[in-house]
C-alpha cells in the first residue's frame, strides 16, 4: 500500500494515458488477503468501518495510469491537517473504497474543486455541523460512470457512485486528518460523511441548460460543481397545478428557523433544489428563464421576524436581516438559489440541500492532464 511521503517520479503520457514506472510515496507491505487488510486498516485507523479493498501496487498504478497524471501531481492541500493530496494519494484511497479507476478524473477535479477558498474546506470538514461536500455531475461522464440521475439518484441505485463518494470521504479522513471527535466536530455526522453525495444532473429531461453551463462550463462538456449539502429534505405537493403555485409551496418549504442559513448575517449561504422533470416541466411553463424561477425561490424562502423568540429577533435585527417588510429571507439574493433537474418522473416531490453557510458552490470542468493542477 503507498503512503505518506512524496518523491520524484517519471512517467510517459500520451492521449491514451500515462505509463508509469515507478509510484512516489513510500510503500508497506500489507496482505492482500480482504479480511487481513480489514484488520490491518482498521487497526491503523484508514477505514470507515465498510470493507476495504487492499491498495496493492499494481492496482495503485493502475489507478493513477486512469488520472493521465504524475503520481506526484499536488492537487491540493486538504484541512485540518493541511495534507499534501497526490494524484498517488487519491489513488490509494479510490481504491480502498471500491471505487472504478475511470472515475480518477472526476475524482481529481472533485478535489480541486473543494480546495478553492471560497468552499471553505477547512469549515465543513472542522463544523459542528453535519454538512459534506456534495458532488453534482454533468456532461457525458454521468453516462460513462453510470452516475445516476433519475429514479432513486441520491440513494438506492446500484453503481460506482457510493464508491466513488466514499473514495473523497476517505482522502478528508487519510490525508485531510477528519478525525471525528478531535478534528471533527459535527455534532451528528450524517450517512453523506461515510459515502459521500454523488448524483448529476437528468439535463436531457430540463427545460433549462444544464447546470454545469449556467455556472460557466462549456456547452456539452464534463464538469461538476461541489456544494455544502447538510443533509436532503424531501418536498412533496399533490395540489399544485401551475408553475407559481408549485414554486411558493417549494420555496416556503425551504425556510424553517433553526436552518444554518439564518445564523448571524448573510455569510452567502446557498440553498439547492433538484425539481424532478415533471415539476420541471409545469415549472418552466410559466418561467422559462432559470433567473426567474430563482426569483420566485428566493421571493417565498422567508420567514416573519416574529416566527423567532425576542433575542433572535433582535439579533435578526442587529445583523441587518429584517427587511422593511418584516420578514427574513434565508438567503441573500436569487442566485444563491442553485436550481438543478434530476429524480424520477414520478411529479410529487423536489428535493432541497440545505448548506452550512460560509461556503460557496465552485464548479470546474473535468480536464484530465498531466502535472499539478
Amino acid at each position: 500500500m503507498s503512503a505518506a511521503s512524496d518523491s520524484a517520479s517519471r512517467a510517459d503520457c500520451g492521449p491514451e494515458g500515462c505509463t508509469i514506472d515507478w509510484l512516489v510515496s513510500e510503500r508497506l507491505d500489507v496482505d492482500a488477503d480482504p479480511v487481513a487488510f480489514q484488520k490491518l486498516a482498521t487497526d491503523a485507523g484508514w477505514g470507515d468501518g465498510l470493507p476495504l479493498i487492499p491498495p496493492t501496487e499494481e492496482r495503485v498504478r493502475a489507478y493513477v495510469a486512469a488520472s493521465a497524471r504524475f503520481p506526484e501531481s499536488h492537487l491540493g492541500d486538504l484541512p485540518p491537517r493541511n495534507g499534501r493530496c497526490t494524484v498517488e494519494k487519491l489513488a490509494v484511497n479510490a481504491v480502498m473504497a471500491g471505487a472504478p479507476p475511470e472515475a480518477m478524473p472526476l475524482l481529481c477535479t472533485a478535489v480541486i474543486a473543494m480546495c478553492e477558498p471560497d468552499f471553505n474546506l477547512f469549515a465543513l470538514n472542522t463544523t459542528t455541523c453535519c454538512v459534506v461536500p456534495g458532488v453534482f455531475v454533468n456532461g457525458p461522464i454521468r453516462h460513462a460512470l453510470d452516475i445516476p440521475f433519475d429514479a432513486g439518484c441520491f440513494g438506492g441505485v446500484a453503481g460506482p457512485a457510493p464508491a466513488i463518494g466514499r473514495a473523497l470521504r476517505l482522502l478528508m479522513r487519510n490525508v485531510g486528518g477528519q478525525v471525528v471527535g478531535i478534528s471533527s466536530k459535527s455534532v451528528f455526522g450524517q450517512p453523506g460523511r461515510v459515502t459521500g453525495i454523488v448524483v448529476g444532473e437528468w439535463e436531457e429531461r430540463s427545460p433549462w441548460a444544464p447546470f454545469a453551463e449556467r455556472r460557466g462550463a462549456a456547452p456539452g462538456a464534463d464538469a461538476l460543481t461541489v456544494h455544502g449539502c447538510t443533509g436532503t429534505i424531501d418536498i412533496a405537493d399533490i395540489v399544485a397545478a401551475n408553475g407559481a403555485d408549485l414554486l411558493e409551496v417549494v420555496g416556503k418549504s425551504l425556510a424553517f428557523a433553526g436552518t444554518n442559513a439564518f445564523i448571524g448575517a448573510h455569510h452567502g449561504a446557498e440553498i439547492m433544489v433538484c425539481l424532478s422533470p415533471s415539476w420541471a416541466d409545469l415549472i418552466a411553463v410559466t418561467y422559462p428563464d432559470i433567473r426567474d424561477v430563482q426569483a420566485q425561490l428566493y421571493e417565498h424562502a422567508a420567514l416573519p421576524v416574529d416566527w423567532w423568540p425576542q433575542p433572535h429577533r433582535e439579533k435578526a435585527d442587529a445583523n441587518g436581516r429584517v427587511g422593511t417588510d418584516g420578514r427574513v429571507h434565508l438567503v441573500e439574493r436569487p442566485a444563491q438559489m442553485l436550481v438543478l433537474v434530476n429524480g424520477g418522473l414520478g411529479n410529487l416531490h423536489a428535493l432541497a440541500l440545505h448548506s452550512f453557510g460560509p461556503t460557496r458552490a465552485v464548479t470546474r470542468q473535468i480536464t484530465p492532464g498531466v502535472g499539478s493542477a
